[in-house]
């Protein structure tokens, strides 16, 4: 397609205007893997209003008129930006439009002070990995989906406290953290990862949920939840979700302690299904079979742009 991405395309914040044009180029984004798009769904709840304009910024790129991709950014601290939602129509893929729109995200992040921007893409998705490495991300690790069922009963061989001190002391130095380049779970912004934080630890003492898992020994392992929520399928039933940030923990002992300290607080949330984010390492996931805990069966990868570098000169 002749199209150059600079003089023909407009690129400028979403309205609630571009809900038609967004939907009929998202609707059949997984449709081979029988899959739907969350984007029509939320498409509304995402645009932002003047005031949230320093918050997050959804942009579209429209060519005459119509729009044809859109992608979204949100800071999730002072100096993170997190960037989702990442589609363009198939008729204009290939032509830079995604290249620009990227940048023009990345561009309104670092004027509200972010120096690295991350997204996150499904290990299957082979085109998502493409054009993130093409626009100018770079791996920064993968994780995996523990999935234990909720038992109000579930017990471990050690004890588990809710110290944000001991867990931050733990984190710091182990190995899930090396792995997962310190992130895990947002608690502000769903499917997004972090830099864990003391500030975080403590919010989720508070809040949440945040078991350390302790011996003789010292602490052991970490865990924290993020959010609980419900969600209807397609069948019109309703479902509870309680998801945990992170599943960081030096043995098997710890790991078992661990997950039953996830199972039980799931259970008193009254919750269906359990997702934890672990590491994606032959340790962590056989830990996890070896527990019957439950695995997703396909890793994610988290990607990573350095905001301080000169990206337009570099992949404009």
């Amino acid at each position: 397609m002749d199209i150059d991405r600079r003089a023909d395309v407009t690129y400028r914040r979403a309205t609630p205007e571009d809900y038609d044009d967004v939907v009929a180029f998202t609707s059949d984004t997984w449709a081979d893997r029988d899959g739907s798009d969350y984007i029509p769904d939320i498409y509304h709840d995402w645009i932002e209003d003047e005031a949230a304009y320093d918050e997050q910024f959804t942009c579209v790129a429209a060519v005459d008129g119509t729009v044809v991709s859109i992608a979204q950014t949100v800071l999730l601290s002072d100096r993170e930006a997190w960037c989702q939602g990442m589609r363009t129509h198939p008729d204009y893929r290939g032509v830079g439009i995604g290249l620009e729109l990227t940048h023009e995200m990345w561009d309104w992040a670092r004027e509200q002070g972010a120096t690295v921007a991350r997204n996150m893409v499904f290990s299957w998705n082979v085109m998502g990995l493409g054009h993130s490495r093409g626009v100018g991300f770079d791996p920064e690790t993968e994780f995996r989906w523990l999935e234990p069922e909720p038992d109000p009963d579930a017990t471990g061989p050690l004890e588990v406290t809710d110290d944000p001190n001991a867990a931050w002391t733990y984190w710091t130095d182990c190995d899930a953290r090396d792995h997962l380049r310190g992130v895990g779970l947002a608690m502000d912004e769903s499917w997004a990862v972090v830099e864990l934080t003391p500030t975080l630890f403590e919010r989720a003492a508070e809040e949440t949920m945040l078991a350390a898992v302790t011996s003789g020994a010292g602490t052991r392992g970490v865990t924290y939840r993020v959010r609980d929520y419900e969600r209807e399928d397609d069948e019109g039933e309703t479902e509870h979700f309680a998801e945990y940030g992170v599943g960081a923990w030096e043995d098997i002992d710890a790991a078992r302690t661990l997950v039953a300290a996830i199972q039980r607080d799931a259970a008193a949330l009254g919750a269906d299904s359990v997702r934890v984010l672990i590491p994606e390492t032959v340790d962590y996931v056989s830990d996890g079979s070896l527990l019957r805990s439950g695995i997703s069966d396909e890793p994610d990868f988290v990607m990573a742009a350095d905001l301080t570098a000169d990206y337009r000169g570099t992949h404009g």
